[in-house]
């Protein structure tokens, strides 16, 4: 029976947060918040992590409380929450990691040239700080002299984008090799 009485009390206190009721907010996410730290805990099997997620969860929880159609249960609903969050802190990290990786290739090539006592040219460095679904179109065009038409074949995208791509890359370039002069003429 008092189980029938929690559910009828939660479902009203829900209610009450979603009409805006600060306590009732409050005593949602207070009652949540082990159930929803747990399951970050497991996700992310890092403390720190969990902790930090759950206070952002809590946050949005607050921020989009009216927004709660109450379709699911509250705790569900902040675990959709944690979980989005969760996913797009991976994402970010991933993409950290890709371009750590890709700037530590860089440095190798630009020992590399050192070590051969050869020039590495700005332009290098210029190409190399272009996002790569740019540069690959810049590089298959400028350097190894393929068609629009091969290169929108092979990278799987219209015409009228592998255009753009070497408009707006070339066009980025030519800033970046004019900013690098700049700072060459003003340090002498």
């Amino acid at each position: 029976m008092s189980t029938n009485v929690l559910q009828t009390e939660d479902g009203q206190t829900v209610k009450l947060a979603v009409r805006g009721d600060n306590h009732a907010l409050a005593t949602l996410l207070r009652d949540n918040y082990t159930v929803l730290y747990r399951y970050l805990l497991k996700i992310t099997m890092n403390r720190s992590m969990a902790e930090d997620l759950a206070q952002e969860t809590m946050l949005r929880a607050i921020e989009r409380i009216r927004t709660f159609e109450q379709k699911s249960k509250f705790s569900t609903w902040l675990i959709a929450i944690a979980t989005r969050l969760y996913m797009d802190e991976m994402r970010k990290k991933q993409r950290e990691r890709k371009w750590q990786t890709q700037e530590q290739a860089m440095a190798a090539l630009r020992f590399d040239a050192a070590m051969k006592q050869d020039d590495w040219p700005d332009a290098l460095d210029a190409l190399g700080a272009l996002n790569y679904d740019i540069r690959v179109p810049i590089l298959l065009k400028h350097y190894y002299g393929f068609d629009y038409e091969e290169i929108a074949r092979w990278l799987g995208i219209p015409i009228g984008t592998v255009k753009s791509r070497l408009h707006n890359g070339l066009k980025q370039l030519r800033k970046e090799l004019s900013d690098d002069e700049i700072k060459k003429d003003t340090a002498n």
